[in-house]
């Protein structure tokens, strides 16, 4: 390539006169031919030996000026790109590391966690973000970058960065909104977001996020005549099943040998009324969550108690329909059960109980009680 071969044997002149002007001239001329033509790797890699080493001779002003330039240039040198990455002045790093597609994740990982807040935030700014840079970014940056990376619909989050927000967001009632607002934040994560958020920040997600908050409220709040565990069944068989698992609790003989066990013999009322009792949730919360297609409260339920995924499994197919469940469902529930957290769990199953209690004061406290005889 000529044009770069003849550029390569200006540089030594322009650099030597040492004049400014004489180094602008040629970089313009430089980046001027690259990003109007189109050319091979080995092209590009003449530019980035020109630019690169014309970049080191020139102010702060026209540096910033040629990373506005290479930040939207999809042939920019990668060598280029990585040094106006890593610049110090944020005035030069910030257009590339907010715009350009040729900073791969690995420089970007570097850059989150070895520069300042400012070149955070333009990389939480980014129209897309991978989860393993997100996660360095919810650690390291500060209120500012947290929020802009929450409120970025093209960063992805990994469970662990999730709930890392989730921490974050108490007491921050913006980041809390913002995190709560956002499609891909699974619904036990969302639960807990909002079991430590602010009476305003509830009432703006229910606001906004009324199909999540209606999904929450249905898994605990008891509705009338949905259950007839409601009001007290009827069948012997369930005062006798009553009375015989609160004996064993009562004696602290109830753990979870005695629900996998009572599972695998499919004795349902057993299982429901040692879960309500281990839980502390109301029975009829513990027959949604058995019977619901949706495995999500059983699996975070049975994570809370600290059940081993054999047990979990158990209660699976006791609630499923035949008892029948696909491989491919058993394999997609271990994987879930897998990635949940106890101390997450536990924040949900907490957020049950609260809401239960404020149920039941909201009522005088005169919800049906079965008596055991």
């Amino acid at each position: 390539m000529n044009g770069a071969k003849t550029l390569l044997q200006d540089l030594d002149d322009a650099i030597a006169r040492g004049s400014d002007e004489s180094r602008a001239k040629a970089l313009w001329h430089a980046t001027d031919i690259l990003i109007t033509g189109r050319y091979s790797d080995d092209e590009i890699s003449t530019f980035g030996e020109v630019i690169g080493r014309l970049a080191d001779e020139i102010e702060v002003a026209a540096r910033a000026q040629l990373s506005e330039l290479m930040s939207g240039c999809d042939q920019a040198p990668l060598n280029v790109i990585e040094k106006l990455a890593f610049d110090d002045e944020i005035a030069v790093a910030g257009p590339v590391l907010r715009d350009s597609d040729r900073l791969d994740e690995k420089m970007l990982l570097e850059n989150a966690m070895t520069k300042g807040q400012s070149h955070l935030l333009a990389i939480a700014q980014r129209k897309s973000i991978g989860e393993a840079v997100t996660d360095v970014l919810v650690k390291r940056g500060d209120q500012e970058v947290v929020t802009s990376v929450a409120r970025n619909e093209g960063a992805r989050f990994s469970g662990s960065g999730l709930l890392h927000m989730v921490r974050r967001a108490e007491g921050d009632s913006i980041l809390a909104e913002q995190l709560g607002l956002r499609k891909d934040v699974p619904r036990h994560i969302f639960q807990q977001l909002i079991s430590k958020a602010s009476e305003d920040v509830r009432r703006r997600l229910e606001t906004e996020r009324p199909e999540m908050m209606a999904q929450i409220q249905s898994s605990v709040t008891e509705v009338t005549g949905d259950l007839q565990s409601k009001f007290g069944p009827s069948s012997r068989s369930y005062f006798v099943a009553k009375r015989v698992v609160t004996t064993q609790y009562r004696q602290g003989n109830l753990n979870q040998d005695s629900i996998s066990n009572y599972a695998r013999q499919h004795r349902f009322d057993e299982v429901q009324i040692g879960l309500s009792l281990l839980s502390a949730l109301p029975v009829d919360v513990i027959e949604r969550a058995m019977m619901d297609r949706n495995r999500e409260m059983i699996l975070v339920l049975c994570k809370a108690l600290d059940f081993t995924w054999d047990t979990t499994m158990s209660l699976l197919f006791l609630g499923a329909k035949d008892h029948l469940i696909t491989a491919r469902e058993l394999h997609d529930n271990e994987r879930d059960f897998g990635r949940l957290k106890i101390e997450t769990s536990r924040s949900v199953l907490k957020f049950y109980q609260s809401r239960k209690t404020a149920a039941d004061s909201a009522s005088g406290g005169r919800q049906p009680e079965l008596q055991v005889h």
